[in-house]
């Protein structure tokens, strides 16, 4: 096939083209929701009368429950496939919505953005599904699609949520116009169910062999995927002293969450062996093995790429206001360019690795937005806005490529774990989504943008010893054969 037909088969509403669309929208639709109180959130404070804090409460909400949510999505994806998982996601996205519509108190609004911080992991249930429909050759170039186009939701909600606000008017304009979402989330969970399949017609859905944790392949890897989850409970930890920092939560009760997460990682890490007992008894066939290194330096790149990114969009309007003395209307249009290059950044990265191979592109990719975040940490009101402005979108172009390039990997590394694998690597974005916020919180822009440019060498660093995916990776057939599937 040439290259002008694999390009315009991205653009057709056929075949494996309309699996890419329809669940780029249906991610498109859970970033719509997930995003929707943002730019409401003055009006929901002058509607319900909430404190500063408590609406920077709601913020921290928002991503707290993202982390483990999007391992538990992992593992269903792998094990119900990804058009029940999304379908069933879409449906409680709506009830979420509902809920979080029609709160009354601070206590319920509060409750309803803590439960909606798992919609946040739809995203990782289309990365198996477009795996499953995309050879390796296009994988990288179709999740990139797959990723930039649904990550435009929250830009969306920002720019449409205000006006139909004020367009239903009165103190509940907030509460129609979030509402509105969820009524979308309903509408398309059917249209979703009714217009995929997992795979194309005579292929086979791989399943995990065990669930309750991810299967690894060698004893070395398992401790190596327990360490790797303590992360994951440190950010929990971490966002849970942010919120008793703010006075909305005792002493008492915060040491009751920290013994909680500790509870809970020692349990999950009981399942985990559990699933895995076997490989400390007899060796898996060389055959069916992976190295968990790759989930590792890919969970570390997206930490820096999409956490940075999650961090300084939030903090790039106010950065620029206060710099460059310019109207908040300005300086939020040029916060919102930052977000609004995953669309061409996302596939520009998926494409390159698909052109040049997947370690050269993120590495050097990753390099690129190091550099671009220490030409940001120079930034000064001296400068000419057009050039702060230039490197600015420089670096968020490396930093989305980078992302992309991430998730052009993830698909090849165990078809059966991919959503698993994905959940994992979705995790650590929100994970360094708190590592950064936290930093921001206690030191000046400069020394924050200095910071990324440190965590994403770093990143870089690390990727230099992932492993270029070989021509094949095998999985078992029902019938117990091993089928070959080519990822080169």
């Amino acid at each position: 096939m040439t290259d002008t037909s694999l390009r315009a088969n991205f653009l057709s509403f056929t075949g494996r083209a309309k699996i890419l669309h329809t669940t780029w929208f249906a991610f498109f639709v859970t970033f719509l929701v997930w995003f929707s109180h943002a730019p409401l959130l003055v009006a929901i404070q002058e509607s319900m009368g909430l404190s500063d804090q408590q609406i920077k409460t709601l913020l921290i909400l928002n991503v707290a429950l993202t982390i483990p949510a999007r391992i538990i999505t992992g593992m269903l994806v792998d094990v119900y496939g990804p058009r029940k998982t999304y379908t069933a996601m879409l449906v409680s996205t709506a009830g979420l919505c509902f809920f979080f519509a029609t709160a009354t108190s601070f206590e319920v609004l509060a409750l309803a953005r803590f439960l909606m911080g798992f919609v946040g992991a739809g995203f990782v249930i289309g990365i198996r599904m477009i795996s499953e429909w995309y050879p390796a050759r296009q994988l990288g170039l179709a999740e990139g699609i797959y990723k930039g186009m649904g990550n435009v939701g929250s830009a969306v909600a920002a720019l449409s949520l205000p006006t139909i606000a004020v367009m239903f008017g009165g103190d509940d304009g907030w509460r129609y116009a979030t509402a509105l979402t969820g009524v979308i989330a309903l509408i398309y969970s059917g249209i979703y169910y009714t217009s995929v399949r997992d795979t194309p017609v005579g292929s086979t859905y791989f399943k995990p062999n065990k669930s309750g944790g991810l299967e690894v392949t060698s004893k070395r890897d398992f401790f190596f995927y327990l360490a790797m989850n303590v992360p994951m409970y440190g950010a929990l930890a971490v966002l849970t002293w942010k919120v008793a920092g703010l006075g909305l939560l005792s002493d008492l009760a915060a040491n009751i969450i920290y013994g909680v997460l500790v509870a809970i990682y020692t349990f999950q890490a009981s399942q985990i062996y559990k699933v895995n007992r076997e490989i400390f008894h007899k060796p898996v066939e060389k055959v069916l093995q992976y190295k968990f290194k790759q989930v590792a330096i890919l969970s570390i790149a997206y930490a820096v790429t999409f956490g940075s990114e999650l961090a300084v969009v939030s903090m790039l309007p106010l950065f620029f206001k206060d710099t460059f003395l310019i109207p908040i209307s300005l300086a939020g249009m040029f916060g919102a360019c930052f977000a609004i290059t995953d669309v061409l950044s996302c596939p520009s990265g998926g494409f390159i690795s698909d052109k040049f191979g997947r370690k050269t592109s993120l590495v050097v990719l990753l390099c690129g937005a190091s550099i671009g975040f220490f030409g940001m940490s120079q930034i000064t009101g001296d400068w000419p806005i057009a050039m702060a402005v230039a490197v600015m979108m420089v670096s968020s172009f490396f930093l989305g490529a980078a992302a992309g390039c991430v998730f052009a990997v993830v698909p090849l590394i165990k078809r059966r774990l991919t959503g698993q694998i994905a959940g994992m690597v979705g995790a650590y974005g929100n994970i360094g989504a708190v590592l950064f916020l936290t930093v921001f919180s206690l030191v000046s822009p400069s020394v924050f943008f200095m910071t990324i440019a440190v965590g994403i060498a770093f990143a870089a660093a690390a990727s230099m010893f992932l492993d270029e995916p070989s021509s094949t990776m095998a999985e078992i057939m029902p019938d117990g054969t091993v089928q070959l599937i080519e990822v080169h």
